[in-house]
C-alpha cells in the first residue's frame, strides 16, 4: 500500500489521484471502522453523534440527507426518531457493513459531495458526521450542498476541530502516536490511520470552517464546541 500520509497532500497530487485514494483507504478500514472509532475516541464520539442528532430538527415529512454516511450510525439514530434518511457515500464497502447489523429502513445511493444525484432545491436537511474532510474538494462539496437543499433547509456538519489550548499539545500527541499503533493493532491499516490524522491536522478551524461554509452561499452559520473544541457543530441555513 502506498504511504499515505506522504502522499495526500493536495500540493503533490491530483484530485482525481486523491479520490482514489480516499476511496481505497477507506475501502480497507470499512470491515472495523466502527470498532476503531470506539477505540481512538474511547467511545466518546456516540456522545458527540448523540448530540449531534439532537439538534436537527425535522418534520416526518422532510428528506434528509447524510452525506459521506458510511455504515450509516448517523442515519439510523435519525431513523429511530421519525425521520425519512438516505445515506449517500461513494464507499459501497462502508454502506455494506452498515447493512449487516441494520434493519432499519435506510436508502443508500452512492455518489461523491462534489456531484450530488439530486434537484436542485430538493433536499430539506443535509448531515455530514466526520466526512467533509475527507472530499475532494470541500468548497465543491458546499456549494453543491448548498444548491440540493431547499430555501430555508439546513446543513449540519460534526467533524474534528482545534482543541483548546491547555489540551491541545496532548491531543495532538496523542493523534500523532497513538492513533497509527491503534489502526495497526486492530484494524491491521496504520498507514490508513495516519492518513486520518494527516485529514484532521489539516483541517480549518472553526472560524476558518464557518468562513467555508458562508463562501458557498450559506447566510446564516453559527457553531458549538464538543469536548473541549477537539470536534465542532456547524449549521448553516440556506
Amino acid at each position: 500500500m502506498d504511504n499515505l500520509d506522504n502522499t495526500f497532500g493536495q500540493q503533490t497530487v491530483s484530485q482525481s489521484e486523491r479520490e482514489k485514494k480516499i476511496r481505497r483507504v477507506f475501502q480497507l478500514v470499512a470491515p472495523r471502522y466502527d470498532l476503531m472509532n470506539d477505540f481512538m475516541s474511547f467511545g466518546s464520539h456516540r456522545f458527540w453523534k448523540y448530540l449531534f442528532v439532537n439538534k436537527i430538527s425535522f418534520k416526518t415529512d422532510d428528506i434528509i440527507v447524510d452525506l459521506a454516511g458510511g455504515t450509516g450510525d448517523i442515519a439510523r439514530r435519525l431513523v429511530r426518531k421519525g425521520a425519512k434518511v438516505i445515506v449517500v457515500d461513494p464507499g459501497i464497502e462502508m454502506m455494506q457493513e452498515g447493512k449487516k447489523s441494520n434493519t432499519l429502513q435506510v436508502a443508500n445511493v452512492a455518489a461523491i459531495g462534489e456531484k450530488l444525484p439530486f434537484a436542485d432545491a430538493s433536499i430539506d436537511k443535509l448531515t455530514i458526521s466526520f466526512g467533509i474532510r475527507n472530499m475532494t474538494s470541500m468548497s465543491d462539496a458546499l456549494k453543491e450542498i448548498y444548491r440540493v437543499l431547499k430555501p430555508g433547509g439546513e446543513y449540519y456538519c460534526l467533524e474534528f476541530s482545534r482543541p483548546v489550548m491547555p489540551i491541545r499539545p496532548f491531543y495532538n500527541l496523542y493523534n500523532q502516536y497513538v492513533i497509527p499503533r491503534l489502526g495497526a493493532l486492530v484494524a491491521g491499516q496504520p498507514e490508513a490511520y495516519q492518513y486520518l490524522i494527516e485529514s484532521i491536522k489539516r483541517f480549518p478551524d472553526q472560524q476558518e470552517m464557518k468562513g467555508l461554509i458562508e463562501d458557498a452561499g450559506f447566510s446564516i452559520v453559527t457553531y458549538s464546541n464538543v469536548f473541549f473544541g477537539i470536534a465542532c457543530i456547524h449549521i448553516g441555513i440556506k
